[in-house]
């Protein structure tokens, strides 16, 4: 029986599934890509992703780190890889020993230290490309980016043997071409993503919003969230065909942050818009 009720959320070939309540667990996995963004408290059902994307270090974001790299040597999986900010990274291993000798059994862990422009390769083809956040010292988000080599144009109409000929005399007859598939952005302040062209591309784009009445604001910049006014001017500058929103507070019942949602955001941004929590089943 599933450790965690995750919410499940089918874009296409891909499905995100999680749970993100402010202050409570965070915890956002695309199994499809074989990455979790965030641990939260490890729920059975993220076990076997092999990567991790740590975003920062709170609590609910990063409790269950231990556990996760744990469970997959009980369970005879290769060790886990969590990529982290790199400060973060000697109080991690810290963590992991104390666990080790309180459990008894040495935690095998593959951690991995990032910083903004770092990339990571998941699969051949597919890379994590890290980005700076607003929210505690070192925290970052991830982009999870497809990478391609396209034919150019002039050598469309070849046969193989052609190409293969060119190939062999050195020609460059193809470009290389990126494809951003999945941001998250785990917690942070506003900021102008858009500035990053992978970020405002991205298919898929998983963003918080924590606070929603007009009285919360003051909470969301003392806690270096979102709230809805800053997220509404964040998405006027994107083009994701797909947002999911993560990170919201218990003050505000769903009902309230629904009508509020559709209030603040233009139509179309609406419309592509989806409360992870909302997507739970019953």
């Amino acid at each position: 029986m599933p450790s965690h009720n995750l919410a499940h959320i089918k874009i296409d070939d891909l499905e995100i599934i999680g749970y993100s309540v402010a202050g409570e667990e965070t915890v956002v996995a695309v199994p499809q890509l074989d990455v979790c963004f965030d641990v939260g408290k490890a729920p059975d059902q993220i076990i076997p992703i092999n990567h991790i994307l740590l975003t920062h270090g709170h609590m609910d974001h990063a409790a269950g780190i231990a556990y996760y790299l744990s469970q997959r040597n009980f369970c005879g999986i290769s060790t886990g890889t969590i990529l982290a900010p790199k400060n973060l990274l000697p109080p991690m291993k810290e963590i992991i020993n104390a666990w080790s000798r309180l459990d008894g059994n040495k935690i095998p862990a593959n951690l991995i230290g990032v910083k903004p422009g770092d990339e990571y390769r998941i699969k051949p083809n597919l890379f994590t490309r890290v980005f700076p956040t607003k929210h505690s010292r070192g925290s970052v988000g991830y982009t999870v980016i497809e990478k391609r080599k396209k034919l150019k144009t002039e050598y469309k109409g070849l046969t193989g043997p052609q190409i293969v000929e060119l190939k062999k005399q050195g020609v460059e007859i193809d470009y290389p071409l990126e494809i951003p598939i999945v941001t998250y952005l785990g917690d942070t302040q506003y900021v102008d993503f858009s500035q990053l062209k992978y970020i405002a591309e991205s298919k898929i784009l998983i963003a918080e919003c924590t606070f929603y009445e007009d009285e919360h604001s003051g909470r969301a910049e003392a806690g270096r969230h979102m709230h809805i006014d800053e997220f509404t001017i964040l998405l006027d500058k994107m083009s994701n065909e797909h947002i999911i929103i993560t990170h919201i507070t218990q003050r505000t019942p769903m009902r309230e942050i629904r009508k509020i949602l559709k209030d603040a955001l233009p139509k179309d941004k609406y419309e592509k818009s989806t409360l992870l929590m909302a997507k739970r089943p019953r």
